[in-house]
């Protein structure tokens, strides 16, 4: 039925556009008349129209017996035209309705947007906003975003943890071009194979996502969108360099091939080769490491049939070893002598996107996503050796349109995951393979005003997880200019890779404790289940003749089924399903204000009530600050000559945070209940001289903030009491760097 209605669709469109045309320009009212990309324009009571260009243009088949022309823009009066004779071009204008306007952050380099207008709470980050911090990767492209937390995952691997919503990555779904990547294998590692400069933009959406882009999200969504040949730059390089030996270079180069072919590649290399025990505990307070990363990406693009594609292939080693500073893996590797590891990692990838826009029907259009990966893991953490295989193909199918009008819009289409894994943990193999057949449906009403609601639903068939109905509702209200009310509800679902997600567990001298349920999910465990429910305010305003806006927003998860890792016992970790017994809510508040022209401040404050019902009793998340606060300034000097200064500095406060318990342990290996608060600085100036050339210069952590003891008995790492897991702040102390952008357009 569906192949029957498609093959309807495009013979109306092949018939359409043998017809006559009309065409025309829609512009904003008033004294210089600008052009409204983006407008609506369609026949009163039909399915025909189109939206204009760039400049405003439009054009479209023309349909005598209708003979009005509805015109349609956010933020603008909806008008209806009279159409007599197709041969005359149209000058249509629309008055402005309102002040509704996207809000931005905007200096003539960085960028952070949130929308008014769209029903999720989504927030825009540019590349350019990336560049207030040497992002050197994605694990550190969150420094400046307060919705964002970023912590190391241990005291000895050097890996950052983020957080959602107080929820750990897993808990996200994070994908590179709406095809999810960082799972599975790659969920400890995975932020870091994806180099800053290759990112376009990210979006960030809290709570829960689309039902389009699967089942798995709880905490929220992380979109990376990546640079693309015809738009990025000929030729950029990218070279960095740190006090702590870190060293690291970037390359692009995009050509055209013919005139619809382009092509880039894009090369990474990163090295660190020093060893430091700034603490003098007798463990390098980062690991040695050095990764090569090369991806070569293809775009065609055929604008006059609709037609764009993007293809890339990605090969990845990256290599880490970590441990005591007198480790020699040539000598002490599982040995008992020497604590050590090592951590090595190939990955390819192959992934493509393609879209078909109707020219004459531009509000109907399909896609396709493809993608498959070889990911390869093997390690060893002092005595313990962790090993993970993992090949997965992903496929996404999808078809868009509108109902009578372009204020109803749909989306609906299938999909199918397939993971097959395999394990070895310590002397045990663990093998399974996942698959799943979805099909999704989501319904979109915008009336350009006030009201925005998107409702959708997904089906899947697990082969381990049965049947299940995925439930995702989203809701923006406007009830004044410059304010937009969201609320969502929805649900998630997800198999834990217990050992893949929690890597950290092996550099600990604890034992491993499953608890099965005697289910058919991974390990003999359940799958988890959440719900999430949110409600958020924005509200624009101006204060003192300058922008401003607030946002305020609480979000709760409530899990009907967790996997718990248990870490209460400081002997111990054990895996067991909850039911009912765990939640998280989190409360923040954000205030963004343009102080002058090129001067704006972003001050936030967040709120965490994360409890959960462990074996011992209901107990805080541990390692969660339940305060945390965070400021961000922000100067860029009038351009002058094609150059300019620019100035950025970010505090964070993050307030004691629960230590697991250590009661038990002899007095000497004993932590407090909590941690003390954590206070950093993060600074850089960049100096712009060209559009081709700018330095930069900045430090992390410059009040040198340092954690005294964050690896419990060191002295001793292969008794009983070793773990590296308490981490709540700094290890290195301040680090300085430097590098340099040039480029060619």
């Amino acid at each position: 039925m569906k192949r029957i209605f498609c093959l309807f669709m495009l013979f109306l469109g092949i018939c359409a556009g043998a017809q006559e045309k009309i065409s025309g320009v829609v512009y904003e009212r008033g004294e210089k008349n600008m052009p409204l990309p983006g407008a609506n324009v369609y026949w009163l009571g039909t399915q025909v129209g189109t939206v204009t260009d760039f400049d405003g243009k439009f054009d479209l088949p023309y349909k005598s017996e209708s003979q009005q022309l509805v015109v349609s823009y956010i933020g603008f009066t909806t008008d209806t035209v009279a159409v007599r004779d197709a041969k005359i071009p149209l000058k249509i204008e629309l008055a402005p309705k309102s002040n509704l306007d996207e809000i931005k952050i905007v200096s003539k380099k960085q960028a952070t947007s949130r929308s008014f207008l769209d029903a999720q709470n989504v927030i825009n980050v540019s590349s350019d906003e990336l560049l207030k911090a040497a992002c050197c990767n994605l694990s550190e492209s969150f420094e400046t975003n307060p919705s964002i937390d970023v912590n190391f995952a241990d005291a000895i691997s050097g890996t950052r943890q983020i957080k959602m919503l107080g929820l750990t990555s897993p808990y996200i779904l994070i994908a590179t071009e709406n095809i999810p990547t960082v799972r599975g294998a790659s969920q400890a590692y995975g932020l870091t194979f994806t180099p800053g400069t290759w990112v376009e933009s990210i979006q960030i959406t809290k709570g829960a996502g689309s039902v389009v882009n699967g089942y798995e999200s709880m905490a929220g969504q992380i979109n990376v969108e990546l640079q693309k040949p015809t738009k990025d730059d000929r030729f950029f390089l990218n070279l960095y360099g740190a006090t702590n030996q870190r060293f690291e270079l970037n390359s692009h180069f995009n050509t055209p091939v013919s005139k619809k072919w382009s092509t880039g590649l894009y090369v990474h290399g990163n090295i660190h080769q020093e060893k430091h025990d700034v603490n003098h505990d007798g463990f390098l307070d980062m690991p040695l490491y050095h990764q090569v990363n090369v991806m070569n990406r293809w775009q065609y693009t055929d604008t006059e049939k609709g037609l764009v594609g993007f293809f890339n292939i990605r090969a990845l080693t990256d290599e880490k070893q970590a441990g005591q500073v007198n480790f020699d893996p040539e000598q002490h590797k599982l040995g008992n002598q020497v604590w050590g590891s090592e951590i090595k990692t190939q990955r390819y990838d192959f992934s493509s996107k393609f879209g078909y826009v109707n020219p004459d029907l531009p509000w109907q259009n399909m896609g396709a996503q493809f993608s498959v990966s070889h990911h390869n893991q093997e390690s060893y953490f002092g005595l313990r050796r962790y090993d993970i295989t993992q090949n997965s193909i992903f496929t996404n199918f999808m078809y868009n349109s509108i109902i009578s009008d372009s204020r109803h819009k749909i989306k609906t289409g299938v999909s199918f995951t397939y993971d097959d894994y395999e394990e070895f943990v310590e002397n045990k193999s663990y093998t399974r393979t996942d698959n799943a057949v979805g099909a999704f449906f989501e319904y979109n009403f915008d009336n350009l005003e006030k009201l925005n609601l998107t409702l959708g639903l997904r089906a899947d068939q697990h082969n381990r997880m049965g049947f299940f109905l995925t439930p995702r509702l989203h809701i923006r209200y406007s009830p004044w200019g410059k304010s937009a009310f969201r609320a969502s509800i929805g649900r998630g679902k997800r198999l834990a890779n217990i050992f893949a997600e929690n890597q950290n567990l092996f550099a600990t001298a604890r034992s491993i404790k499953i608890y099965p349920s005697n289910s058919e999910g991974a390990y003999g465990l359940d799958a988890e289940i959440a719900w999430n429910y949110g409600v958020s305010f924005l509200q624009g305003f101006n204060l003192w003749g300058n922008k401003a806006d607030i946002i305020v927003d609480f979000y709760r998860t409530d899990f009907e089924n967790q996997l718990v890792a248990d870490w209460e016992s400081p002997t111990q970790i054990q895996f067991y399903n909850l039911k009912n017994e765990s939640y998280a809510n989190s409360f923040q508040v954000e205030a963004n204000y343009n102080i002058a022209k090129g001067l704006h401040t972003r001050l936030a404050y967040k709120y965490y009530d994360i409890k959960t019902k462990y074996l011992s009793g209901e107990k805080l998340k541990p390692l969660t600050a339940q305060h945390r606060f965070f400021a961000n300034l922000s100067y860029e000097t009038p351009i002058k000559n094609n150059s300019t200064w620019k100035f950025d500095v970010t505090y964070n406060w993050l307030g004691k945070q629960r230590f697991p318990q250590t009661d038990s342990n002899p007095q000497a290996y004993q932590l407090p209940e909590f941690s003390p608060e954590v206070n950093t600085v993060n600074a850089q100036v960049t100096r712009v001289f060209s559009p081709k050339f700018e330095v930069y210069l900045g430090g992390e952590n410059i009040t040198n903030v340092r954690q005294n003891r964050p690896i419990l008995a060191a002295d001793n790492p292969f008794g009983s009491n070793f773990d590296t897991t308490f981490v709540y702040g700094p290890i290195f102390g301040s680090m300085y760097y430097m590098g340099l952008r040039y480029k060619l357009n």
